[in-house]
């Protein structure tokens, strides 16, 4: 067997790439392994309905899986889900719901039957149900009543209110406020066809801005995160201060015989230093002007130019009279 050292470097290189990019491959599907990342069902839908890939799987409100992919298959669409550690059998019905406000969708199962769901068999249209979209219904709403002739509805009435006016009054009151109705309405077209415009606006105005609502919701939660990690890194500091104190607190009370004498030398050794750096201040600035004076007297070169004072008493004849002069 021939030694690592003895080994071609190249082949041992390209071999330790070519395991690197087996890894990183390996690391990027790894929810779609079929012993780790659950297992793949499929369900026929009339509509999608908004779900889309990576939208969540839910049975009884419990997350159990994500939706892999959604497309579309002859007259209805079919989508695929993966779902971990829940059993699903085989009358399992699904339905699209909305999840929140903003229109986000997940796919929830209510697993039934007796025998285990196969994954090669999708759940058929029969035991699937799409919800109807709110903004849809407004959209539809304000197509059909912007085609309604609101002067031929209250004619209508109107003519209709007239022919029976010889009719019992219960059925000439009906018909009176039918008529009244109607030119209610009609006097309120423009405003009810505004009102239902805004709201068409309003409603494709949120729809268009799903994804900004998405993010900004997203955003809000890795905020929260980050202010969250924070509380909990401050509240561990904290916690190592407090425990710190308290052993501190047993340190100095285990110690205390010890460290009163201690400072008290420590005061007294202080209170030394103190006095000798007075002194040593006091001998600096008294220094000074000796030093001033003694370079004056060997400021002429070879000479020393200095007196003596105080050798003789004052007024000890012609000499020194006055005394020692500063």
């Amino acid at each position: 067997m021939t030694a690592f050292s003895q080994r071609d470097p190249l082949k041992i290189g390209i071999a330790g790439l070519v395991v690197l990019v087996l890894i990183f491959l390996l690391a990027l599907n790894f929810e779609r392994l079929p012993l780790i990342g659950g297992t793949t069902y499929t369900a026929q839908f009339t509509e999608a309905a908004g779900l889309r890939a990576d939208n969540e799987v839910r049975i009884a409100g419990v997350k159990v899986g994500t939706v892999s992919d959604v497309e579309l298959e002859g007259d209805h669409v079919l989508v695929s889900f993966r779902v971990s550690d829940a059993w699903l059998g085989d009358h399992t019905t699904a339905s699209i719901r909305i999840k929140t406000l903003l229109g986000q969708k997940y796919l929830a199962l209510d697993p039934q039957g007796s025998k285990e769901l196969s994954p090669s068999e999708p759940i058929p249209l029969q035991r699937t149900m799409s919800p109807y979209d709110v903004i849809e219904a407004f959209s539809d709403l304000s197509t059909t009543v912007d085609q309604i002739d609101t002067k031929q509805l209250a004619d209508s009435f109107r003519t209709l209110s007239d022919t029976f006016a010889n009719t019992p009054g219960e059925v000439s009151g009906a018909l009176d406020g039918l008529s009244r109705l109607s030119e209610t309405i009609s006097s309120r077209d423009e405003q009810l066809q505004q009102l239902l415009n805004n709201t068409a606006q309003v409603s494709k105005t949120v729809a268009d801005r799903n994804a900004d609502f998405e993010k900004l919701l997203a955003d809000g939660n890795l905020l929260l995160q980050e202010i969250k990690a924070r509380r909990d890194s401050i509240s561990g500091l904290l916690d190592g201060t407090r425990k710190l104190s308290a052993q501190l607190s047993g340190l100095v009370d285990d110690n205390a015989a010890e460290i009163g004498p201690t400072l008290q030398q420590l005061d007294r050794v202080t209170k030394m230093l103190q006095r000798n750096q007075d002194n040593l201040n006091r001998s600096l600035a008294m220094f000074a002007p000796f030093t001033r004076l003694f370079s004056n007297v060997l400021g002429n070169g070879r000479w020393f130019d200095t007196y003596i004072c105080g050798l003789l008493p004052p007024a000890t004849g012609p000499i020194n009279q006055k005394g020692c002069q500063p």
